[in-house]
């Protein structure tokens, strides 16, 4: 590992002011940055511990929505008992991620802002986009198995790896940040990046910036909302396919639903266009079927992953049969 200098800040202001020298990176859990630097993926010059920082609070919101500090760990968001009842799916998302030793350390914030885990990108012996502008993509030709069908660009087909992101995503969740202009705050929605030609961004946070937390607003239906991973083994391991989904169903017609994957993406992918082909319609399985061939008829798969159409078409269909099945 590359030698590098450690500092240790209070105060949102002091953190930014270190990002004025060139190297600087900022530690919260540190569960995927101390990865990356081992692998010489990523070589900071300085890394700033922002631990001290305000942002370690949950709370639960007036209006039925939740508000979450970013350096709140994994562990403690999944066992709340306001986001258990209020957003099942959130907790569901953090609790099938990692090991339980990593939910202890790892954060919110730390988790939304994790960078891939294509092989490609963590071996710097081979060519990346994503690690090296210009260098191509060994992995479209390569070990692609794990790697993204829906939304890539000829320069990239990595996946986003977090689960809390999908689940974030059903919820029209906002990103807070603080950044040199002071507070702002993203739609989850805008936060992430397709790669297009510039598959080194993961996301549109402005650098320095820090992401302090994250607001669920109110939504009846999370309340009923859940998350299911398909994986090659059953614990300790990143998505092959997974879907985020809340349904509300009434007298048997979908009244609304919200839907997202992940691992088949750059980014957590909302199912936009099945969600329209559901609203309104008979919860049945041919509705579901049809929606999910709605949303992946734009699937690009490459040679070895094209199983995961078929994932996560079986995957949409059986979740969401579940949930009728609930409500009935």
């Amino acid at each position: 590992m590359k030698p590098f200098a450690y500092e240790r800040v209070g105060e949102p202001a002091a953190a930014l002011a270190t990002m004025v020298r060139p190297g600087t990176v900022y530690l919260a859990g540190g569960t995927n940055l101390v990865d990356l630097m081992k692998l010489g993926v990523a070589c900071p010059d300085l890394v700033v511990d922002v631990n001290d920082l305000p942002y370690r609070d949950i709370e639960a919101l007036p209006d039925g929505g939740m508000r979450i500090g970013a350096l709140v760990s994994n562990s403690d968001l999944a066992a709340d008992r306001d986001l258990r009842t209020r957003f099942p799916a959130v907790s569901l998302a953090l609790l099938s991620g990692a090991s339980g030793q990593l939910r202890n350390r790892a954060t919110v914030g730390g988790n939304l802002l994790q960078r891939t885990r294509c092989r490609y990108f963590q071996d710097v012996t081979k060519a990346c986009n994503k690690r090296d502008p210009g260098a191509g993509c060994a992995a479209r030709e390569g070990d692609h198995r794990d790697l993204a069908i829906l939304g890539s660009s000829p320069q990239c087909i990595a996946t986003n790896p977090s689960d809390l992101a999908v689940a974030l995503s059903i919820m029209d969740a906002s990103i807070e940040t603080y950044g040199p202009h002071g507070p702002d705050s993203f739609s989850i929605h805008d936060f992430y990046r397709r790669p297009g030609e510039r598959p080194e961004r993961d996301t549109n946070l402005p650098h320095g910036s820090l992401v302090t937390g994250v607001v669920l607003p109110p939504l009846p239906m999370a309340a009923t909302s859940t998350y299911r991973k398909v994986r090659d083994r059953a614990s300790f391991a990143f998505a092959t396919a997974s879907v985020a989904a809340a349904l509300d169903v009434r007298d048997g017609i979908v009244h609304d639903v919200r839907l997202a994957y992940g691992a088949v993406a750059h980014l957590p992918w909302r199912a936009w266009a099945a969600e329209r082909a559901m609203r309104g319609a008979p919860a049945t399985v041919d509705t579901f079927e049809r929606a999910a061939d709605e949303e992946l008829a734009g699937a690009r798969p490459l040679r070895d992953n094209a199983f995961k159409v078929p994932l996560v078409r079986n995957l949409t269909v059986a979740v969401l049969r579940k949930m009728t099945e609930a409500n009935w």
